[in-house]
């Protein structure tokens, strides 16, 4: 196994190269492929990780913790507030008592700024479970699945369509990096973050892709080789729920969209799903969907990302 991510914190996909990422995402192939013949690779075995969870999780915090286990680690879950920041300790602090304590800290919060403070006061590696900047590995495991799928990456098409948050981040900078061109379709006032857009463009540009930020949806899905959607108001944005749902109902995913992209396009969705919103029964349960696939793969991934990150 390369040692040469040993170390790294992953806090944004932008930090990492075309090679790296790829790196991670065909070790998390050979992981699950050892996984279905039953070979135990139990890269972390006497190490322990700390996981701090500022929001709630399924598939982050269970495939983490599963990760962890199967590498031969001890996972301990932290909620937020039954820690000491939650009586005035700061990040720096607590940063620099775990990591005296732990090979390594997996993260869920609200304010990427908090990764951010982690990663500069631990001594070791910090990775990003979900901020409202960015969902690295979601992505990485996302496009394992879409090569899983398709063979390849490079020279693909995708669109998301939805709201331009944490996920279209991250899949602007992932699928920029890999050769991937993407169309986000967001309403006027919902597009990703305008420095990420010509973070993505300038990558794209490099890798012989494209970025195309529209508030058509029409547009995004036309010939692409996967269409990609999140849930209309992330955690944090619940208040705002019913008013989102009135503005994006045009974009939702169903079969007359899905009708404008390639006959073998496949559809993906990070979950929580609210069907009959960003996604109808038909879309979600059809034979273009890889969903659940896709969640699968967030376990080889997050095996991937800890053996290589804190071996």
């Amino acid at each position: 196994m390369s040692t040469r991510l040993q170390g790294r914190d992953l806090l944004c996909l932008k930090d990492f190269s075309q090679e790296e990422i790829l790196q991670i995402i065909s070790f998390g192939d050979k992981l699950k492929l050892d996984a279905m013949a039953g070979k135990k690779e139990r890269y972390l075995e006497g190490k322990s990780v700390a996981m701090i969870f500022q929001k709630a999780s399924t598939r982050t915090r269970v495939s983490f913790e599963v990760a962890a286990f199967e590498l031969g680690a001890h996972a301990l879950y932290l909620n937020a507030n039954d820690m000491q920041l939650r009586r005035g300790e700061t990040i720096a602090d607590t940063a620099h008592v775990l990591s005296r304590y732990v090979a390594g800290i997996v993260a869920r919060v609200f304010a990427h700024q908090d990764l951010v403070d982690l990663a500069a006061n631990s001594a070791s590696p910090v990775i990003n479970a979900l901020s409202d900047l960015s969902h690295p590995c979601q992505i990485l495991g996302d496009l394992m699945t879409i090569r899983e799928k398709k063979a390849v990456l490079s020279g693909l098409r995708l669109a998301y369509v939805g709201d331009g948050n944490n996920v279209a981040n991250s899949l602007l900078l992932g699928c920029a990096r890999v050769g991937m061109s993407i169309a986000i379709a967001c309403p006027k006032g919902f597009e990703p973050k305008d420095e990420i857009i010509s973070m993505a463009t300038d990558i794209a540009t490099q890798n012989g892709s494209s970025v195309l930020v529209t508030n058509d949806p029409i547009v995004s899905v036309q010939d692409v080789d996967v269409i990609y959607t999140d849930v209309w108001a992330s955690m944090g944005q619940e208040a705002e729920h019913e008013e989102r749902v009135k503005i994006m109902r045009p974009f939702a995913i169903n079969a007359d969209l899905l009708a404008y992209a390639k006959k073998d396009a496949i559809v993906l969705h990070c979950l929580p799903a609210h069907r009959g919103e960003e996604i109808t029964d038909e879309v979600m349960d059809g034979p273009h969907s890889v969903v659940f696939d896709q969640a699968e793969n967030r376990l080889h991934i997050q095996k991937a990302v800890m053996a290589l990150l804190l071996c």
